[in-house]
Formats: structure tokens, C-alpha cells, sequence
């Protein structure tokens, strides 16, 4: 095998279950991997949005992936390991959260996944072409101990993929990220000198904006149509939020292909998306 469990880390120590391998659970078990109000799924009209901003992002960089064996260092429910695998010759999935990666193992067979602390990659030194991280960095509490242990894995000329949501656009008032779930947000030059700094040279650095559709649903929507989702989420109490019928069918109906990678207006980008290169 070309990945196996390790025991202890750079960063702190990891116990046996944290870096073993996953098997999927057996027949009969829910195939639903539901929300923790971070974590995006597909197939929920209510998180569409978000699950489609993610996948234009995988989509962009699926070229990177193409006969590789691909790294996804954080995978959550599995959607983008399982994109990355029609491409890629090669992938395995980690993830930190067992009932996660056991969900992983059972809905994307030929996927190998493992449950695994990012502060040490259980695979050898130079052993993956590319690392896909993607949404993960901004909630790392060592964001340098990550990129070394890339670095470490990755074989010479292998590429890590990161995307990220932009601190100028996601928290622009506060360097303190509102958002709990986040460590630390990166705004374009600070994602670029993390990156320089942890010894990766920076390939590519884009953004990924709203397209010609969305832009149109922005306006439609007094400026911000993230902003009239946030408004039926917190306007409303736990378990009872109530859509419109108008705005959930206007969400339900974006695609992937509503969203743009590209490097202009990098400031006002939505995510940051990076191609770093270990020399």
C-alpha cells in the first residue's frame, strides 16, 4: 500500500484510531451525511449554493489531478474525492471525523479512505503527485506543521491544491474570523507568502467570483444573494427555517458553471485558489 498508519506526529500525538484505515460500515446503514452548519452535501436544495461554489472549484482544478495520485487531505462528505477520481489514476481521502470517513468509504467505492489527523499524513515521504486541500486550511490550528507535512509527501514537481475562503471578503472588519469554525482566514498575499514561507513555489493564485447568473440573483436580492440566504437561516429558530418558495427554486437552480475562476479583482474574490509547486 502506498499510505499506512502512523502513531505519532510532529504536532501532537495521534492515537491508533485516529489514523486508521476505513472500511465502510455495513448494508442498511444511512447513506445521508447530514449538516453540522459548516460542511456542505449535495443533493439539499437549501445548501446548493454552497455546494456548487465548491464544486466549480474542484471542477477548476481537476486538470492538476489528471493520472495522478492524488492526496484529498480533508475530504468531508467525499464529493470532491469522488470528482477528483475521474481524473486522477489514484486517490485516498482523509479525514479527521470517523463517522465521516466511514460515509466516504461506503458512497465512493474505489476511493481509499482513512481517518487521520493532518498534522502528520499517514503516507511516506514523496509518495503523492498532488495534495488536494480544499476549504480545510482556514480551520487548522497549525497551518504551518500542515504545508510542511505536503511538502514532506508530495515528490518532487508535485502540486499542493488549496482553496480558501478570502478574509477581505468572507470577515472584512476582523482579523478574528466570526465564523467558529475557522482558525485563521487568509487574505490573496497572506495565502501567498503562507505557502512561500513553508518552502512551495506559488504556481497560480486566482479567485473564484459569481458568474453572469448569480451576479443577476445579487441584484435581484439588495446587493448580496449570500446575504438573503444568512437572513432566512438566522432569521428564523433551530429546525423550524422556512424558505421562500421563490428564493429556494432561484437557489436550487444554480450550477457550477454560475461561478468563475480567474486572477482579476483577486481582492474581491469569494475563495482563494492556489497551485503551489515543491521544488
Amino acid at each position: 500500500m502506498w499510505w499506512f498508519p502512523l502513531h505519532a506526529t510532529l504536532c501532537g500525538t495521534l492515537t491508533d484510531q485516529e489514523s486508521a484505515p476505513v472500511s465502510p460500515k455495513p448494508a442498511g446503514q444511512a447513506e445521508y451525511l447530514h449538516l453540522t452548519g459548516e460542511r456542505t452535501v449535495p443533493g439539499v436544495a437549501e445548501e446548493n449554493y454552497w455546494f456548487r461554489r465548491h464544486e466549480a472549484a474542484y471542477s477548476a482544478l481537476l486538470p492538476y489531478c489528471a493520472g495522478a495520485t492524488v492526496l484529498e487531505a480533508g475530504c468531508g462528505e467525499g464529493y470532491g474525492a469522488g470528482l477528483i477520481a475521474t481524473r486522477a489514476a489514484r486517490v485516498l481521502a482523509l479525514d479527521y471525523d470517523r463517522p465521516t470517513a466511514e460515509h466516504v468509504a461506503r458512497g465512493y467505492p474505489g476511493i481509499g479512505v482513512a481517518q487521520a489527523n493532518l498534522a502528520y499524513l499517514p503516507l511516506g515521504t514523496s509518495t503523492v503527485d498532488v495534495v488536494a486541500n480544499l476549504q480545510v486550511i482556514e480551520h487548522l490550528w497549525d497551518q504551518d506543521c500542515f504545508l510542511a507535512e505536503c511538502l514532506r509527501v508530495l515528490r518532487p514537481g508535485g502540486r499542493l491544491l488549496v482553496t480558501t475562503p478570502n478574509r477581505l471578503t468572507f470577515t472584512p472588519d476582523s482579523d478574528v474570523p466570526l465564523n467558529p469554525y475557522h482558525t485563521r482566514e487568509l487574505a490573496p498575499s497572506e495565502l501567498d507568502g503562507l505557502l512561500r514561507s513553508n518552502g512551495f513555489q506559488v504556481e497560480l493564485l486566482h479567485g473564484l467570483h459569481h458568474g453572469p447568473a448569480v451576479r443577476e440573483l445579487d441584484r435581484r436580492h439588495g446587493g448580496s444573494i449570500i446575504d438573503a440566504q444568512l437572513a432566512v437561516v438566522m432569521g428564523n429558530l433551530p429546525g423550524q427555517t422556512r424558505w421562500p418558495p421563490e428564493l429556494l427554486a432561484e437557489i436550487t437552480a444554480i450550477r457550477a458553471e454560475d461561478f468563475t475562476v480567474h486572477g482579476e479583482n483577486l481582492d474581491e474574490s469569494l475563495d482563494l485558489v492556489a497551485v503551489a509547486v515543491r521544488p
